[in-house]
């Protein structure tokens, strides 16, 4: 992890554009964390609306071992997700992108998905642009997550 600090929720612009993003992803409407089956931008705007504060928390990623890092910070925003839990009993995370908790996807074959109670909407896939957050320098090999607190 590089950091994690909080931000105010009213500094999070919502709205179609990440999500038409999505429209070129290989997995789009192929993972539970992605469009269609993540929440519709416009009632995620609302959703966004009714919390205070976030955490955003990002991580620096070894592109040669990809796949298993982004699985460990996945893991990392879900148990941080239930550590907050007593304090904040809305917290909510998002995925950096597609989820990939488990190795082979079984999603993508039957349509269920056996970690559904781990599975977080990435943050494109609601809407939210990231850089409204964050200034992104694309030279690095980054991921960010959210979670959101009250």
């Amino acid at each position: 992890m590089i950091y994690e600090k909080e931000i105010c929720t009213k500094s999070i612009a919502v709205s179609p554009r990440p999500v038409w993003k999505c429209f070129t992803c290989e997995f789009y409407g192929k993972r539970p964390s992605c469009p269609p089956y993540a929440p519709h931008w416009k009632e995620a705007k609302d959703w966004v609306r009714s919390y205070k504060k976030a955490l955003l928390i990002k991580f620096e990623v070894n592109m040669k071992n990809f796949d298993n890092e982004k699985r460990d910070i996945l893991l990392y925003l879900l148990r941080r997700e239930k550590e907050l839990f007593s304090e904040y009993p809305y917290v909510f995370a998002l995925f950096p992108g597609a989820c990939n908790l488990c190795d082979e996807c079984k999603f993508e074959k039957s349509g269920r998905c056996p970690l559904r109670d781990n599975v977080r909407p990435s943050i494109d896939a609601v809407g939210i642009e990231i850089t409204s957050i964050t200034e992104i320098n694309y030279d690095e090999n980054a991921l960010y997550g959210l979670i959101f607190l009250d």
